[in-house]
């Protein structure tokens, strides 16, 4: 049995984790401030992650998940409905103004793609199409960690352990857009997005037009990458290629989505304007406050299947609990209410020249090694080239950058995400880190954030010889 140290005295765990070493214990949070059980306090610059987008402890969430509790705590969905999933259901349609008539709930982000992956194919099932059966999505994506959506993204070191029982047979790839280092030094934006969108066209030819269920992207790229935008005019081009062929245009914004980039739903402002037939939400969904997820469903779609089975053949046990609908829609009704939206139109871009400052200005120690620094909103990443830099990686005894400056940054007090292997289409290159603070965050908070953030970074970079 592993253990845990807090305070001296070593604490046996029982939890199969999901790091190689046990992780400190929290026993409190309050907004974007975290307790450990030996009494130290982290700043939450990344909400777990992209999830506690209100922080902790929100009195308003609070209140709504007791008072739920006092009424009904759980039905099954195929028995009853509830009350606050039929709220948060109208909430979701009539804040996409237009875009989507339906809503399914899970109980989560991977759910929510199995659910896309699976309403998909019953639409066109359906709708007299049972020739299609293939999906076309990106190489260098994260769309969940079942086998199937596991099938569907390209992420490799998530893949490896399960690379033989994955299915190759439907889910294909094509190049991310990923234009930083993906584009031609001669290309320009236009022509690269071209480029992207013959490709599109070629795998739907390659396969057979009218065996495409649909083409699946994350509006904005999240963990794999780190917060990769497409270029202007990608995703209109993507669709044009699902529409010239019937097929659905289907987004990921489990990370991206629900405020985290500024707007209720990332394609607002990152993909062109142009809303799917299906779409993924999860994350700034519940918030954290309960394990939610959701599958939203176009016109489009909704009509095919209730002119024909009339009803979603999918689900869940804990599909529409009551109270994580309950949180849900308390979490939603308070980034409006609150107009935490607005506040990331002014803290986002404070956030981001910070970070540029800080470390790409004339006298950063770091800025050398920083490749990019990106993002919008409330999401932003930087993106590190060692071997562009000094030719080599540096050397941490063996331990990845990304993980190095997390762990540092832990050490500090700021909770952070770094990762690795996002550079290149093999997964082998790059380094990158991650801040996605709660979008009630304020201006104070993000200096703080930076100051120890920025701090963590030097501190590695230096122990490395850099």
């Amino acid at each position: 049995m592993a253990s845990s140290t807090t305070n001296g005295t070593t604490k046996p765990t029982a939890i199969f984790h999901r790091t190689p070493g046990v992780p400190p214990v929290a026993s409190s949070a309050e907004g974007i401030y975290i307790t450990l059980q030996d009494g130290k306090q982290l700043i939450d610059a990344v909400g777990g992650a992209a999830v506690a987008c209100i922080g902790n402890g929100h009195p308003a969430v609070k209140k709504a998940i007791k008072e739920q509790v006092d009424k009904v705590s759980y039905v099954y969905n195929m028995q009853l409905s509830n009350e606050p999933a039929e709220a948060l259901a109208h909430n979701l349609i009539a804040s996409s103004k237009g875009a989507f008539d339906l809503v399914g709930f899970v109980s989560g982000g991977s759910e929510a793609m199995e659910g896309v992956i699976k309403t998909a194919r019953q639409y066109f099932f359906e709708t007299g199409q049972p020739q299609r059966k293939n999906f076309i999505a990106r190489q260098l994506s994260f769309h969940g960690n079942t086998l199937a959506t596991l099938s569907l993204a390209y992420h490799p070191a998530r893949r490896a352990p399960y690379a033989a029982i994955l299915n190759t047979d439907n889910f294909h790839h094509v190049s991310p857009a990923y234009a930083t280092r993906f584009k031609g030094k001669d290309e320009t934006e236009e022509q690269y997005v071209e480029r992207l969108r013959k490709e599109l066209e070629d795998k739907f030819i390659e396969l057979g037009p009218d065996t495409v269920i649909g083409f699946v992207a994350e509006t904005v790229v999240g963990a794999t990458t780190g917060v990769v935008a497409a270029p202007k005019g990608y995703f209109r081009a993507m669709k044009s290629v699902c529409d010239k062929y019937g097929a659905l245009f289907i987004l990921d914004e489990v990370m991206s989505g629900m405020g985290r980039m500024g707007t209720l739903h990332a394609w607002e402002s990152y993909g062109d304007g142009v809303s799917p037939d299906l779409q993924a939400v999860a994350k700034g969904l519940g918030g954290g406050y309960a394990s939610i997820g959701a599958v939203l469903i176009s016109k489009r779609v909704a009509d095919g299947v209730r002119d024909a089975s009339g009803y979603w053949k999918h689900g869940h046990t804990y599909q529409a609990n009551p109270l994580a609908c309950a949180a849900s829609l308390a979490v939603q009704t308070v980034i409006a209410e609150e107009k935490l939206l607005e506040n990331v139109a002014v803290v986002g871009p404070h956030l981001g020249a910070l970070l540029h400052a800080r470390l790409q200005g004339p006298n950063a120690p770091a800025a050398p090694y920083v490749f990019d620094v990106r993002g919008g909103g409330a999401w932003w990443a930087v993106e590190f080239d060692f071997e562009r830099a000094v030719g080599r990686e540096p050397d941490l005894n063996g331990q990845a950058f990304g993980s190095a400056a997390q762990a540092r940054a832990l050490q500090n007090g700021l909770v952070i995400m770094g990762f690795s292997g996002g550079s290149s289409l093999d997964g082998t290159k790059g380094h990158h880190l991650m801040l996605s603070p709660a979008y009630n965050v304020t201006k104070e908070q993000v200096e703080a954030i930076v100051d120890i953030f920025v701090r963590s970074i030097e501190e590695v970079l230096k122990e490395a010889g850099l």
